[in-house]
């Protein structure tokens, strides 16, 4: 069969399989919901204030005392005027720019012929669990999940891509689990473990690893807006770097969701709440914040309830409540009430001390703050404490003794006093002394919540802030979703925390179903709905609602994240090639099906974090404060209140991971923003990936990367063998972990003959393309070799496929 034939039938196959050509019966949700939605809940919809006609097209009982008679067209106000050519007659108007497509139009005129059934809200019903159905292919379907998504896959006409080479797949999951590469010798024992054991002990090591943390970190701090800086006016630093590591930990130490939940909202709250708990309600001040000179103090409230509700609404409901701030949801069940009444939650959060405490001095104060060391430097100072006590009550003992044999010999009185005095610190003491200081020293002030007296909520009409005629709000969920359970007159942070997770009488399944849709996304490219801040009518229905819906039940048991992320990647469907045919991309463009994994490049943080791995200059120090790594001059030549000059690290911070790096939310720093890292003044749940020359001019000039590529070429010389091509498979391996090829091995050797010719007859172009950064190469090194293996390593850093996981 040839390719065109191939086409032809995958095509077919999917079509005859699709909703509007298949047989079996329209799905409301799937099928036509999203329709109405798009075309006719703008003025047909929740929003009562603006709904034309009174006709609301998303309440069933509505729709068919108005418009919509089942099993009637003729009688159907609502499709004659769809298919109607009169310009005053026609839905939906002219001048709202909308049309339907012929295909939509002939949907819906199915769906009345077939009875016009509606049904609830996919969203917004509790998940149900689904049978995984019998497959035929037992021998791939190694999970449940294999089960579910083989059986959708092959109603499309879809069959499985082959697994992934070991190396491959032991490059992706490395990625995916700590966003770091592995090492060669990682590679080789993989590769060399034949047991049916082994993958599985690979994810069991990555997901005991610390990095592990430091990766999944990276996507919680976009979703709650993380930074190091205030946002609004002078964008000055603020004090909250605690509650990163807070999360690091967090993931490392597997916390339960649904206490990683509590502790953010409403860690303070809690009974004998404890120095974690303090740290993590740091999530609720993580919004912009200003102190500007003439500001309107009532106003900044405001904007800031909005920002939490906003925040809090995307990040564990996946919804948009934010849309309801100036008037009724146009394409959801929320009210503009919902919306105050949810922000009311947080009317207890004492944070209008900045408005006059607030200073342009760098950090700026945000009280409430308190001074912290970190989980592990506490631990250590346990210790630390705990051994000096032993070894001062061991000298003290000894003094004693050695005072009692004195005192019997010598009836001298002075003598007597000499032997009392308290004997010279010993040089371990003073070892732990230092070590103590230095790691109190090492505590830093970081913002907290603080309940103080709820000030009073009210409806702010078309969200003005300035208009006081709206009704007082008290703590609730929105309406539809039934009520919060109090834990006393007035609901509190803690009980919406309670409401979040709570599986019996709250949202607990939904939350979940939100959560586990976008781990799927971290590991499959896409999630199982594609709109992973969005659950609502304007959003995309799961293509997989079942398996979504198992997985949330699945998740909800225990809370426990480390659990169903090594579900998620143990899978047959996981461990596929992440090539496929021209005929499956084709059919399936965005992988819907999961019939292959996904190919994309890998996130800011980590295309800095790969090339510091891949030179040897990657530190690993665990914690602390934000990095600065280098920038470009002139930079924060705009920032003002107070102007400032970026100063670099300059020492052995400069290369630690991404995850740390000053996030400065005016002016992101130039790497992070070349490769699509977000400016966290909003919640983002999933990354843009543009491919821009930006991009490439980065990783071949910027300082960090240039170093890199120093780093990586000394390396390379010291490390590797001495013939040439061994170099450049050698090369390969640290950064690839494979050979290069025979084409990739004759470009790199004439760039590296050319350079080194160049090199040799201009030692003052190899000096200048070396001494950059803060670590000169080996004096020894031949200046002129080491620059031109740099060029090579350049190269090899540029690849795609170096920064892209497969």
């Amino acid at each position: 069969m040839n390719s065109l034939a191939r086409i032809a039938c995958v095509t077919f196959a999917v079509l005859i399989a699709s909703p509007a050509l298949a047989q079996k019966k329209l799905d409301y949700n799937r099928d036509v919901r999203p329709i109405l939605s798009e075309n006719c809940f703008y003025c047909h919809g929740p929003d009562s204030k603006h709904r034309q006609a009174d006709l609301r097209l998303d309440d069933e009982a509505s729709a068919k005392e108005y418009a919509i008679v089942p099993g009637d067209l003729d009688g159907s106000d609502f499709y004659q005027r769809i298919i109607s050519t009169d310009a005053d007659m026609q839905m939906p108007p002219h001048e709202s720019g909308k049309k339907l497509k012929a295909e939509e139009v002939a949907l819906l005129k199915r769906w009345i012929e077939e009875g016009a059934e509606f049904a609830p809200y996919w969203a917004y019903v509790q998940p149900q669990r689904h049978e995984a159905p019998n497959v035929d292919n037992v021998a791939w379907s190694h999970t449940e999940i294999d089960r579910l998504l083989l059986n959708k896959m092959q109603s499309v006409g879809l069959t499985p891509a082959p697994a992934a080479d070991k190396v491959t797949l032991l490059r992706r999951v490395t990625f995916d689990l700590t966003g770091l590469p592995p090492t060669p010798q990682e590679v080789a024992d993989f590769v060399a473990d034949q047991s049916p054991e082994a993958f599985e002990k690979v994810v069991d090591r990555l997901l005991a690893s610390q990095h592990y943390g430091e990766r999944m970190a990276i996507y919680w701090l976009d979703l709650v807006r993380y930074a190091d800086t205030v946002g609004y006016h002078g964008d000055q630093d603020h004090n909250i770097s605690p509650y990163r590591d807070y999360v690091l930990d967090a993931f490392n130490d597997n916390l339960p969701f649904d206490q990683f939940t509590r502790d953010q909202l409403a860690g303070d709250l809690l009974p004998e709440s404890s120095i974690d708990q303090k740290i993590a309600t740091g999530y609720n001040r993580l919004l912009q914040t200003t102190h500007e000179g003439g500001l309107q103090q009532k106003e900044y409230l405001a904007i800031y309830a909005a920002d939490r509700v906003r925040n809090v609404s995307l990040v564990w409901m996946g919804a948009t409540v934010g849309c309801a701030q100036c008037h009724d949801h146009k394409y959801d069940p929320y009210t503009i009430k919902d919306f105050y009444a949810l922000g009311a939650f947080f009317a207890d959060v004492d944070e209008a001390k900045h408005f006059t405490q607030g200073s342009n001095a760098l950090p700026t104060k945000r009280p409430p703050e308190i001074k912290v060391n970190t989980r592990r430097e506490r631990a250590e100072l346990a210790r630390l404490e705990a051994e000096l006590s032993a070894l001062r009550q061991t000298q003290a003992a000894e003094h004693k003794e050695t005072e009692t044999t004195e005192v019997a010999v010598k009836a001298d009185e002075k003598q007597q006093k000499e032997a009392a005095k308290e004997p010279p610190m010993s040089p371990a003491e003073k070892k732990l002394v230092d070590a103590i200081k230095q790691l109190n020293d090492a505590a830093r002030l970081t913002m907290v919540t603080e309940s103080i007296k709820p000030r009073e909520m009210r409806v702010l009409p078309r969200g003005n802030w300035l208009d006081d005629s709206g009704e007082i709000v008290t703590p609730a969920i929105p309406e539809f979703m039934g009520q919060v359970a109090a834990g006393g007159e007035r609901a509190t942070r803690l009980d919406l925390a309670n409401w979040f997770v709570d599986v019996e009488n709250g949202a607990g399944g939904l939350t979940a179903r939100v959560m586990v849709n976008r781990l799927w996304y971290l590991f499959y490219g896409v999630g199982l709905s594609k709109s992973l801040d969005d659950f609502g009518g304007q959003g995309e229905p799961p293509v997989h609602p079942e398996l979504l819906d198992n997985l949330a039940i699945d998740f909800a048991t225990d809370w426990d994240v480390k659990r169903i992320v090594k579900e998620m990647v143990m899978t047959a469907a996981y461990q596929q090639s992440s090539q496929t045919t021209a005929e499956v991309r084709s059919a399936d463009p965005y992988n819907r099906y999961y019939s292959h994994q996904s190919r994309h490049r890998l996130p800011a943080e980590m295309v800095r974090d790969n090339a510091l791995a891949i030179s040897g200059l990657l530190n690993l120090q665990y914690g602390g404060p934000s990095i600065r790594p280098y920038q470009p001059e002139g930079y924060y030549r705009h920032l003002n209140f107070p102007q400032r000059k970026y100063h670099a690290n300059d020492n052995e911070r400069q290369w630690r991971r991404g995850v740390y790096i000053h996030w400065q939310r005016q002016f992101l720093h130039p790497m992070l923003k070349a490769f699509d890292a977000p400016s966290r003044e909003e919640c983002t749940a999933q990354r843009p990936q543009s491919n821009t020359p930006t991009a490439a001019l980065v990783l071949l000039n910027d300082p960090t990367f240039v170093e890199a590529a120093r780093a990586f070429a000394d390396r390379i010389l010291t490390a590797g063998p001495q013939e040439d091509a061994q170099r450049i498979n050698f090369a390969y391996q640290l950064a690839l972990s494979r050979d290069a090829q025979p084409l990739e091995l004759e470009v790199l050797t004439k760039v590296l003959a050319d350079n080194r010719e160049i090199y040799q007859a201009d030692p003052k172009a190899a000096a200048s393309l070396l001494n950059v950064g803060i670590q000169p190469p080996d004096k020894k090194a031949n200046a002129a070799e080491l620059a031109a293996w740099t060029q090579v390593a350049r190269v090899i850093l540029n690849l795609d496929e170096t920064i892209t996981r497969n």
